[in-house]
């Protein structure tokens, strides 16, 4: 195995693991998570971070997929945790593994920036869901700021290989809209405590149109 196999493999899903739990990481989970209802899938399932979050009394089934079969194992060991039968396969968010109108809700939450095609994943997130679904998401991505931006457009090479491929400079509300969603944004800012270059943050409900 190459080092950078190894890498990714067995450091890189841990450091983004530990990135993606930290304190203010989590409260930003705690304003989307729990408004999940009815038939739930969630799109990089590994981990299962939020799992803490979901209201098992509103949620009739929960679905979802991640590339990486390690810490789709961490998922299922929470679902069991929560009581919950659980439909998690590895799979990737371009080519979905479940047919048109299966689901009321999606949930996404640091992902889009590192997924191949976000067009493609976007395209499949609407086919999914039934009319009038809704996708529940929390993203980091491109700032506002053009000195912010400027940087991000820097640290960018250096940064997706060390971070799964994340991107910095995807854009967020907009890119889901251009997608067929109809936004209605809870929030957005840069995260306390955070590099800025890595910190800014748009969360809120994007609706299926009809």
């Amino acid at each position: 195995m190459s080092l950078k196999s190894w890498y990714e493999a067995n450091v890189m899903p841990r450091l983004i693991t530990c990135a993606c739990s930290q304190g203010q990481v989590m409260k930003r989970r705690s304003a989307v998570v729990p408004l999940a209802r009815c038939d739930v899938f969630e799109l990089g399932c590994g981990g299962g971070i939020n799992h803490e979050f979901y209201d098992p009394a509103a949620i009739t089934s929960y679905s979802g997929i991640d590339p990486h079969e390690g810490l789709l194992d961490s998922a299922r060991a929470a679902a069991r945790d929560k009581g919950w039968t659980a439909d998690l396969r590895q799979a990737r968010g371009e080519a979905i593994p479940f047919a048109d109108a299966s689901f009321d809700c999606a949930v996404c939450t640091f992902t889009l920036c590192s997924v191949d095609d976000p067009a493609q994943v976007m395209a499949e997130m609407r086919r999914i869901l039934r009319p009038g679904g809704q996708l529940l998401f929390l993203e980091h991505g491109r700032a506002p700021d053009r000195d912010v931006e400027r940087w991000q457009e820097r640290i960018e090479p250096v940064w997706k290989p060390l971070a799964g491929g994340c991107h910095l400079t995807r854009p967020i509300g907009s890119a889901l809209i251009g997608a067929g969603f109809a936004v209605d944004q809870l929030g957005e800012g840069y995260t306390p405590k955070a590099p800025r270059f890595a910190g800014w943050m748009e969360w809120g409900v994007a609706r299926k149109l009809q």
